[in-house]
């Protein structure tokens, strides 16, 4: 896919027509906007840009556009449109990071062929950094995963803040690691913090440390994550569960990268990349209210989706033989053999639970049976019998929230609508009890 850059429709047509012959696709922006927002949301192979827009900047918007395109996505090579009068523009485009320039009027054979030196250079870059790159921890081969490895290493070395969205147990978290193992801070420390369970009364205290003496409990000086992580990555796990008013904190802190510990005036200054996650729609939460929409455009620069297992069930073979290898050597078991029956039975399940389930299911399964050869037989067994299995259900019917929901209330049965007990015993705060009760619209008056 090649973007077209330009205000002018008759230059952006002509491009379209003489890339589309020549079997490319193309996709189009009409201003700098619309082409920060496909170099954000799409991944061009190659940039065809305008240097002179109609605001009359004489070409100093193009060159501002180029530089954000190579904020967002430096490894994608920008080729240059400028008029004969302008190469001057153009040679500081080239300086700027642009990979060439033609010039008005082009011609046309001469256009293809930078676009398409441009795109194999580009794609022996790529080539380069993923055989120097190894993602030992995440299992498969699937072109999705193969697309996310090219991803982590484009943008390892970069500082630019990474949004990792998918399912519960897709290895979001795996996905945070290897972009740390491979940037240039992986000998720095890399601080893993699960949002969603600390309460709004700890946050400051969890994320920015205190003295001794600053609150009543404060027995003993404190040091918070993101000190921790000073010259390294901080993983904001579960991005979307702080209430308001720890967004507002968190936001501070990540948009100049101070804080004050508590109980101490001074300011701290530390140096961390962001990666964050969840498995939550931030851009819904941001239309409903429930997530700041400035804090939204702070942490996700970058964003990458794991997919769900059921998206890449070609990676199924390969993960089953990862487990076998780990239950082997965590239990001196000789490894086992799984017929290709019992692989085509696994390709059949919903994996709610995604990565982690299979694994549960695979390991529960080889211990259980104590044969040298699982079959489907066995993996159906055990599916059946598992108290927590996931039924076959429509796409649309989501049944690890049906499970949540289930919990939660008969968690009030229990706790006689306590909700500091409910929230303890399942092991949330109140305030990630609250959201969950106006998620599934349960309505309890609280004693």
């Amino acid at each position: 896919m090649i973007l077209i850059s330009d205000d002018d429709v008759a230059v952006r047509s002509s491009l379209t027509l003489v890339l589309n012959r020549a079997g490319h696709e193309t996709m189009t922006g009409s201003c700098p906007e619309e082409t920060i927002n496909c170099v954000r949301t799409q991944s061009p192979e190659a940039i065809i840009m305008d240097m002179n827009y109609s605001s009359g900047t004489g070409g100093e918007e193009g060159l501002t556009l180029l530089k954000q395109v190579k904020i967002f996505r430096p490894e994608v090579p920008v080729i240059l449109i400028t008029a004969w009068g302008s190469i001057h523009l153009a040679v500081r485009g080239i300086q700027s990071g642009a990979f060439d320039f033609i010039t008005k009027p082009w011609d046309n054979r001469a256009l293809l062929k930078s676009v398409e030196t441009a795109i194999s250079l580009n794609k022996e870059d790529e080539t380069d950094n993923r055989k120097s790159i190894k993602f030992d921890k995440i299992i498969g081969k699937s072109p999705l995963l193969t697309n996310i490895f090219n991803t982590i290493a484009k943008i390892a070395n970069t500082n630019a803040p990474v949004l990792i969205t998918g399912e519960s147990g897709t290895g979001k978290e795996l996905i945070a690691e290897a972009i740390h193992r491979h940037s240039n801070r992986n000998k720095k420390p890399f601080v893993k913090v699960n949002l969603g369970g600390i309460s709004q009364s700890l946050f400051e205290s969890e994320m920015f440390g205190h003295k001794k003496g600053a609150f009543t409990d404060a027995l003993y000086d404190r040091t918070g994550r993101f000190e921790m992580a000073d010259k390294g990555t901080i993983f904001l796990d579960e991005i979307g569960e702080p209430d308001a008013g720890c967004q507002v904190k968190l936001l501070r802190v990540l948009q100049d990268q101070t804080f004050e510990i508590l109980g101490d005036s001074k300011q701290k200054q530390v140096d961390v990349r962001i990666i964050s996650a969840t498995n939550r729609n931030l851009q819904e939460m941001v239309g409903n209210g429930t997530f700041r929409e400035d804090l939204f455009y702070r942490i996700n620069l970058i964003t990458i989706h794991v997919p769900a297992l059921r998206e890449r069930l070609e990676d199924i073979p390969l993960l089953v033989k990862h487990f076998i290898s780990l239950q082997a050597g965590k239990n001196g078991l000789s490894p086992v053999e799984i017929s290709n029956g019992a692989i085509d039975f696994l390709k059949t399940l919903p994996y709610p639970g995604n990565i982690r389930e299979l694994k549960n299911l695979v390991e529960r399964t080889i211990l259980v049976s104590g044969k040298p050869v699982i079959t489907a037989d066995d993996f159906e067994k055990m599916y059946q019998e598992n108290p927590g299995r996931m039924s076959f259900l429509p796409e649309n019917i989501r049944p690890l929230e049906e499970m949540e929901k289930n919990m939660i209330l008969k968690a009030f049965k229990l706790y006689g609508n306590n909700y500091s007990k409910i929230a303890t015993a399942l092991g949330l705060t109140r305030q990630a009890l609250y959201r969950r009760l106006e998620k599934y619209n349960i309505i309890i008056n609280e004693k």
